[in-house]
């Protein structure tokens, strides 16, 4: 499994941005794929997760409300869309992805196997 991730940069405060995760390699009907992040001198966080299925979501407290997870089926893709960004977001954004999430979308980063290389997000203020 190949992930990919593409789509970060520097913005300001109460911007958007889009995150992509590409994914490639052997299928992955069985997976949950969820974006975590890691901010200088932080713990990897979870941020965002999705059933391969698409039938599930689950979001992190600090971002409930303001980012989105979404499948795009046509180009295997995982999107992180973020609205009102804050300085408080900045971190390097990774796309992950659990064999096990057929049953739950877990939060912890060692349940994950499969990693991309992070795209970095800066929000100035």
């Amino acid at each position: 499994v190949q992930l990919v991730e593409s789509g970060g940069g520097l913005v300001q405060a109460g911007d958007s941005l889009r995150l992509s995760c590409a994914v490639s390699g052997r299928p992955l009907l069985s997976y949950a794929m969820a974006w975590f992040r890691q901010a200088p001198g932080k713990e990897r966080e979870f941020v965002a997760g999705i059933r391969w299925n698409g039938d599930a979501t689950r979001y992190a407290d600090s971002v409930k409300g303001r980012f989105t997870i979404a499948k795009d089926n046509a180009e295997n893709t995982i999107l992180l869309t973020m609205n009102s960004l804050k300085p408080e977001d900045t971190a390097l954004y990774y796309c992950a992805a659990d064999s096990a999430g057929w049953r739950m979308i877990r939060l912890t980063s060692r349940e994950y196997e499969f990693w991309g290389q992070g795209t970095q997000v800066t929000v100035s203020s």
